[in-house]
């Protein structure tokens, strides 16, 4: 199980097994056991390398669902957003004007810290 997710996260990420397996300090070998679950256990510590390499939560590497339940909440959140953009009368046609204003946003907080 963690095996699979290590895998399919490091497939995701274009990273390939001897980048990962370096860059978490431990050997190819190993790492290959882990994702072919011949090492269906790996440690704790292993687990929180891996997760550090692959930039993942180690919930994310435990959990083969964590992924899918964090991905359905942000929809649920996204659309919760569109709902109130729609019930506080903003029209498809003026979400160029909403863009404009998040770029703004964006650009105001990169700036902030250059002032002081």
């Amino acid at each position: 199980m963690v095996g699979k997710q290590i895998h399919e996260i490091r497939k995701k990420k274009g990273l390939t097994l001897t980048e990962v397996a370096h860059r978490a300090n431990i050997s190819k070998s190993y790492l290959s056991n882990i994702e072919r679950d011949l090492n269906q256990n790996p440690s704790i510590y292993i687990i929180k390398k891996l997760a550090m390499v692959l930039n993942v939560d180690v919930k994310v590497l435990l959990n083969p669902n964590f992924i899918e339940e964090t991905s359905s909440n942000l929809e649920k959140e996204w659309i919760e957003l569109i709902n109130e953009l729609k019930d506080s009368g903003v029209e498809k046609d003026q979400i160029h004007e909403i863009k404009t204003l998040i770029e703004y946003m964006k650009w105001k907080n990169d700036h902030v810290g250059e002032k002081k």
